[in-house]
């Protein structure tokens, strides 16, 4: 995420009066046509965030650098993405620190990703496995057009239901239909005291990820959750909760490798 002036080629959002958001890449000379009149880029390169800006037709727009959530949000997409109510959820689930080396399967459109190389930082290590070339060549997009380019991240056309040939790893984070196929491949490749954590929408689902995982007989701490997120209108005297909220998205396991007791 950049700071100080706007440069070229970086995103910015546009919002209107009505609060509609309009996610636009700065280039020199072009020009966004929005639902309030016209906007030159040159007006905005080199200028600073925080601040409104008038359109042609008089209409002013507020303009800033969007956060991470903001452009999961707004980004093109290939695979459904995990919602920022979850992404935030994962990252202290399965404790991503700076430095971790850390998988992912798979990569989809990328917002996973971009956060958790966020988390993991310019000393860490992101693996991301992604079986379809369409899927990872958005994410490639995405994650280049948010993040620019990053020298932590690699990514592998690698099935994860076959085997995971990047190994030790600090945690290890499933976002595919089938996790429990994982667990096996997982239980060799994550350190002692490493994370598992897994990112389904179905109760069976999630019930066979921990079954598979109690059986596994190395692995604990094995806990699942959902997370609601419910938000408030606030206006004077007028306090009451949306009408609209990003209830269940998915269920969410995480359990904790270990050493198998030993047997007399």
């Amino acid at each position: 995420m950049r700071s100080g002036p706007l440069h070229e080629g970086e995103p910015v959002l546009l919002i209107d009066r009505k609060s509609r958001r309009y996610m636009i890449t700065l280039r020199a000379g072009a020009t966004a046509d929005l639902r309030g009149g016209k906007l030159p880029h040159d007006q905005l390169l080199g200028t600073s965030e925080g601040r409104y800006v008038t359109t042609t037709r008089g209409e002013q727009f507020l303009l800033l650098r969007p956060t991470l959530a903001e452009f999961v949000l707004e980004m093109p997409r290939g695979a459904q993405i995990i919602y920022p109510k979850d992404l935030s959820v994962i990252l202290i689930a399965a404790d991503i620190f700076p430095g971790a080396t850390v998988l992912e399967a798979g990569t989809g459109s990328g917002a996973l990703t971009m956060a958790l190389l966020r988390a993991a930082g310019p000393n860490g290590r992101v693996f991301s496995y992604e079986v379809r070339e369409e899927f990872q060549r958005r994410a490639v997009q995405n994650i280049e057009w948010y993040l620019g380019p990053v020298d932590h991240l690699v990514l592998r056309a690698q099935d994860v239901y076959e085997a995971i040939p990047d190994q030790p790893l600090d945690r290890i984070l499933l976002d595919v239909p089938e996790p429990w196929r994982v667990v096996p491949h997982a239980a060799g490749a994550l350190r002692p005291g490493g994370v598992l954590l897994s990112y389904v929408p179905t109760v069976p689902q999630a019930a066979q990820m921990v079954e598979t995982l109690r059986r596994e007989g190395t692995f604990a701490m094995i806990e699942t959750s959902e997370t609601l997120l419910r938000p408030w209108n606030i206006e004077g005297q007028s306090v009451r909760p949306a009408h609209r909220m990003v209830a269940h998205t998915a269920f969410i396991t995480t359990a904790r490798k270990i050493q198998p007791e030993k047997t007399t």
